[in-house]
């Protein structure tokens, strides 16, 4: 029996001969088999052998920990992408807006791009087939415009200003996945990086950025990893290092069958000397908290946010004679002070599920009182011995609550859950691109200058209307100020580039204030972190 061959190997991974005598082994294998093969013979109904294997992997890798997971063949590839920094298509970002598909942008350097193709373009065929007014889904269009490299697809585009119908073959290449969602100066001596993920790619992104920043006079740097999920432990070392002199640790792992395993700096990094604040909230995981983790416990830069997620199992992938994966834990990740990254699972998957909610119910999100941690989880830090905790995430040094202002504002929290406002934003640019570009011929201009009339705000109300969302004039008013940031900074987005999106977004967060008063002092800075 085929399929059951293949479980034998992944059997043999699972268990450990050093703890389960071969005799105990045996019977194990044997008693599982016996149960497979009693099924396949006897059960009432027909049974999909493959779901049987594959939920017997599942059943066993979820009573280990929340991390070790099975991936099956169809995921693989998709979970491999954002990580590997790129996926094959045609090179460009789109939206549905009234049942058309549009260009948004298109993709620096991207098959689409090369083509002439530009942002406000209307896909209304693709490969003969019409598009337009058939209820087309994000998916859908996934599907018929991603492909393997070197393969074409033919796209009929109904462009403003254009009277005939543009006929494009585009041949589909490597498209990338960026990790640097926005580079920019804070002011003259301060540069700002936000990192989306931690990828193959993200190296070679972050020293353009710091590149970029160095050559308009950035010596200080705002590093932003809230929401940031993490991905390749190598990768949050390789930027550890652009912080930490060389031979200091960043990271070190240990498992019951992993020896330990140091992770230290090496050569000239590009942030070594200068201020350095590091963003976090309970989005930053895993490779965020490495990051963070190192820069914190080695005095070299002030963490501002809130508790990070508290990932810090490591994953080792096991290829599976299907083409599925398992990724099992191995090890764990500790800071260089000793703290284990990794919150508790002891309650069970469930509960770990709803720690971020728990956290919210229990007042932690809103205030840094609500947080207590027992003696034995203090640490000191390896320079001026500040006291920090373990016990799950990284705690930052200053602490910035939720803002919780809207969470009772229905129209604000709808028009953004329905996508009115990122709608109505796209379609106003659409209708007023080339204007905008003589009135503002760069972002500086259109930073200083653009506003949001009352106008702008009441096309606004109409369209959340049509999406039968009420009208309440005293929600409206209350949310009227963030309606207009967001809509400033996505009108820039289309416009420009995600750099100039977060420019705008930023202005207004309270932890972004709070690292520019924090790197802008050198005085306060320092006493941070000598407290």
């Amino acid at each position: 029996m085929k399929l059951f061959k293949f479980i034998i190997p992944f059997i043999i991974i699972v268990l450990s001969s050093e703890s389960v005598s071969s005799q105990t082994f045996d019977e194990n294998v044997f008693k599982f088999k016996r149960v497979y093969d009693v099924i396949s013979t006897y059960y009432v109904d027909s049974v999909d052998k493959k779901e049987q294997i594959e939920n017997a992997i599942i059943g066993m890798l979820k009573k280990l920990d929340p991390h070790s997971i099975y991936v099956s063949e169809e995921e693989v590839k998709e979970m491999n992408e954002p990580l590997q920094g790129n996926f094959e298509g045609v090179g460009i970002q789109f939206n549905i807006l009234d049942d058309t598909l549009m260009v948004v942008a298109t993709i620096p350097g991207g098959p689409s791009e090369k083509l002439g193709i530009k942002a406000g373009d209307r896909i209304i065929e693709i490969d003969t087939v019409n598009v337009a007014g058939v209820g087309l889904k994000n998916s859908d269009v996934v599907k018929k415009l991603r492909g393997k490299k070197g393969t074409k697809v033919e796209v009929i585009i109904k462009r403003k200003g254009v009277e005939e119908n543009l006929d494009y073959i585009i041949t589909r290449d490597k498209i990338p996945i960026f990790s640097v969602d926005a580079t920019y100066m804070i002011n003259s001596d301060v540069g700002y990086i936000k990192l989306n993920r931690f990828a193959a790619t993200t190296m070679r992104e972050f020293v353009k950025a710091a590149d970029t920043l160095k050559l308009q006079g950035a010596k200080h740097l705002v590093l932003d990893l809230r929401g940031n999920g993490g991905g390749y432990l190598n990768t949050s070392i390789d930027l550890a290092d652009e912080f930490l002199k060389k031979d200091r640790m960043i990271v070190y792992t240990e498992g019951v069958k992993s020896p330990r395993k140091n992770y230290n700096a090496t050569s000239t990094g590009k942030f070594e000397e200068g201020r350095i604040v590091i963003l976090v909230d309970e989005g930053s995981a895993s490779a965020s908290e490495i990051v963070s983790g190192a820069v914190q416990d080695w005095d070299r830069g002030v963490i501002i946010g809130r508790r990070t997620f508290g990932k810090g199992l490591v994953q080792r992938p096991f290829n599976l004679p299907d083409g599925s994966m398992m990724r099992l834990t191995v090890a764990k990740y500790y800071t260089p002070t000793g703290r284990l990254i990794q919150k508790s699972y002891e309650n069970g998957i469930k509960d770990y599920a709803r720690d971020i909610i728990n956290r919210y119910n229990h007042g932690e999100l809103a205030n840094a009182d609500s947080i207590h941690f027992p003696d034995s989880l203090k640490y000191n830090t390896l320079k001026n011995e500040r006291i920090v905790y373990g016990g799950g995430g990284i705690m930052p040094d200053i602490f910035i609550p939720l803002d919780t202002s809207f969470k009772d504002n229905d129209f604000y929290k709808k028009i953004i859950r329905k996508g009115v406002l990122n709608k109505y934003a796209i379609d106003y640019v659409d209708k007023n691109r080339n204007k905008l570009s003589e009135k503002y011929p760069n972002f500086k201009k259109y930073k200083k200058e653009f506003v949001i009339t009352d106008e702008m705000i009441n096309e606004l109300i109409v369209a959340a209307e049509k999406e039968e969302i009420e009208k309440k004039e005293e929600e409206i008013e209350e949310a009227k100020e963030n309606i207009c940031k967001d809509l400033k900074a996505i009108i820039a987005r289309n416009i420009w580039r995600q750099s100039e999106f977060y420019e705008i977004y930023n202005e207004d967060s309270e932890a972004y204030i709070k690292a520019i008063e924090i790197i802008t002092n050198k005085k306060k800075y320092q006493e941070i972190l000598k407290q």
